[in-house]
């Protein structure tokens, strides 16, 4: 199943408005009760509540940079972006630059889950 060119530009708009620290912005594109992974410290947060709290606590952290690479369907239907991410500390020393593969899963045209994983989990 191939994406359409208008799924792509509104995922390529949530990677832009992550990037820019526009959480509001991502937080629309969300289910209310979406499942999200805590990447930075662990485990999962549910709820754009528990979301905005975690990247709150992330940017003041560390700086990330999330750049889409490519975008497929899995026979699921599920969504995956391989993307490229970079990491710094807030005092500009590298941290990880990696390729690594988001998982979406929709609702209702929102985002209501997101699992990261390696690309060698493919």
């Amino acid at each position: 199943m191939n994406l359409s060119s208008a799924t792509i530009e509104t995922f390529r708009h949530i990677y832009t408005a992550f990037n820019r620290r526009e959480i509001d912005t991502v937080l629309a594109a969300m289910h209310p009760d979406v499942d999200w992974p805590n990447g930075w410290e662990g485990g999962r947060v549910h709820g754009h509540g528990a979301v905005r709290d975690y990247w709150t606590r992330q940017f003041k952290a560390v700086s990330s940079n999330v750049e889409p690479q490519g975008f497929r369907t899995e026979p699921d239907g599920s969504i995956v972006v391989t993307v490229h991410q970079v990491v710094h500390d807030m005092e500009g020393k590298l941290f990880s630059d990696s390729m690594v593969e988001h998982v979406y899963t929709l609702e209702d045209g929102l985002i209501r889950k997101m699992d990261i994983r390696s690309q060698e989990q493919r």
